[in-house]
């Protein structure tokens, strides 16, 4: 396949992702998922992971992952005060919370990104929380870009 037509394909695989709760019936959320119970949850940040094509060159990939897992957490703990982050991953009863950046084919301002958090609850239960964002609206808050991305996305949880 040549690469406009990838780049096609792409487009069409990649669903505009919203939250769990419009995603799936309510009664198909995990009874645990309730804003009482997220605000003060105890969770552990595992290793971010960027998915497509590597844009970046190693450092600028070290330092795009290293504020992926720095400003999610922060994100979460702005969300609910009362909620402790953890970088132990053996902390017992812990929400495991995997950053994701789903990467756009070329760096281009129109083009999109999808940003992910995957969430685990101790019992089981799994909940991603998406949204997408031109990159032109992400290069607008440089050094605080993953700070915004991870601050939309944790308004979305309840």
């Amino acid at each position: 396949m040549n690469p406009r037509t990838l780049s096609l394909a792409a487009a069409l695989l990649t669903p505009l992702l919203l939250t769990a709760q419009a995603q799936t019936p309510a009664a198909a959320l995990p009874a645990a998922w309730t804003g009482a119970r997220l605000a003060t949850a105890t969770y552990v940040i595992l290793d971010p992971q960027m998915v497509g094509p590597n844009l970046l060159g190693g450092s600028d990939q070290t330092s795009v992952l290293d504020a992926m897992r720095r400003d999610s957490g922060n994100a979460l703990k702005r969300r609910y005060p009362g909620a402790t982050i953890s970088t132990d991953t053996a902390t017992a009863g812990a929400i495991r919370v995997i950053p994701v950046l789903n990467t756009p084919s070329a760096l281009l301002p129109w083009l999109k990104l999808t940003a992910r958090l995957d969430l685990t609850l101790p019992e089981g239960g799994k909940v991603s929380l998406a949204q997408e964002f031109t990159l032109w609206d992400v290069y607008q808050h440089r050094a605080e870009a993953a700070n915004f991305v991870y601050n939309q996305l944790a308004l979305r949880l309840p």
